[in-house]
């Protein structure tokens, strides 16, 4: 059983929101981050309107000039020229509210990546993971904290809890080796998908629990993966579509619908996915940076990804950095 539910007697009696989703699926260079957040809900999770009850601290729609976190889809939160400074502000504050450390990315992988396969012990061998990066890169640390102690206020006020934080982070190397394992760039990510959606959920739960995640994809299928993480428990086929795919195991609801970010758990877990992956790619374009000088940062997608990657071949040879560690595959 995973660690968190050993001490479950501390949040029994109440319902739970699992919401999950994903950051850099289509680059080339880069790592794949999947994030899941956990929350108590006061109420049935599939009526919890977390954007009234959190509204004090929260917009879903603009950052507000700071006076609130900005918490909704990624790529709406990472847009603009404040875009950055706001998703590091509700990344690390979400992560400050449920006792993560937030000093530099390693201090961050080494909590909320323990029981995920493919965790921060894997960084070791890649050459841009050798030197640590501190953060945070753009907000003031007091700025982080005050928010979020006022979100955790807010939340104590409302009976609403995020209690806890669980991440993928798969490297190039990983990744290319899971698309050799499966053939198949979809069915890597599900099933990455699933191996966190069995650190965090215990499909045992007697309270009622709603998860949500992103479809991946256009798959409409998710049984057979759902299988793979509830042992002998009975799944319940609701419905499968282009817009949502609904299954129930016991007292849990699984959703993986289109726009999932709609509701907060997944917006959350959104912001943290993308801000793990924006901070990584800095320290990847920072290692770079030192070996070629000239080179222009990259985000690692495909276009861009290309000029970068045809930059820095000759340096990538000289310093023998095989394209398994650095291009993915597809």
């Amino acid at each position: 059983m995973n660690r968190l539910f050993e001490n479950e007697d501390n949040i029994s009696g109440t319902c739970r929101f699992i919401g999950m989703d994903e950051a850099g699926y289509g680059p080339n260079l880069g790592p794949l981050v999947i994030a899941s957040t956990l929350w108590e809900t006061p109420a049935d999770p599939r009526t919890c309107d977390f954007e009234a009850l959190l509204k004090d601290v929260v917009d879903t729609q603009s950052t507000c000039k700071q006076t609130k976190l900005h918490i909704a889809d990624s790529k709406q939160v990472n847009t603009g020229k404040n875009g950055f400074l706001s998703l590091e502000t509700s990344a690390l504050a979400l992560l400050n509210l449920t006792g993560v450390e937030t000093s530099s990315i390693r201090r961050i992988l080494e909590q909320v990546c323990k029981s995920a396969k493919m965790s921060e012990e894997n960084l070791d061998d890649i050459p841009w993971f050798e030197h640590d990066l501190s953060l945070p890169v753009a907000v003031d640390l007091s700025v982080v904290e005050a928010m979020s102690k006022r979100l955790r206020q807010c939340m104590e006020k409302n009976h609403v809890c995020c209690h806890q934080i669980q991440v993928q982070l798969v490297p190039t190397i990983q990744f290319n080796q899971l698309l050799d394992q499966f053939g198949s760039k979809g069915v890597a990510l599900s099933t990455l998908a699933f191996e966190l959606l069995g650190d965090i959920w215990n499909p045992g739960f007697l309270q009622d629990t709603l998860f949500v995640g992103d479809k991946h994809g256009g798959r409409n299928r998710y049984d057979e993966f759902l299988a793979q993480v509830v042992g002998d428990a009975m799944i319940f086929r609701l419905e499968e579509g282009r817009a949502v795919s609904r299954y129930r195991v016991n007292s849990t609801e699984l959703r993986f619908q289109a726009k999932g970010e709609s509701h907060l758990p997944v917006a959350a877990a959104s912001i943290i996915a993308k801000y793990l992956r924006e901070v990584t790619m800095i320290q990847f374009n920072k290692f770079w940076n030192e070996h070629c000088p000239d080179v222009k940062p990259t985000k690692g997608y495909p276009v861009d990804a290309k000029r970068f990657h045809q930059a820095i071949q000759e340096v990538q040879h000289q310093l023998k950095i095989k394209d398994e560690v650095l291009w993915r595959k597809r």
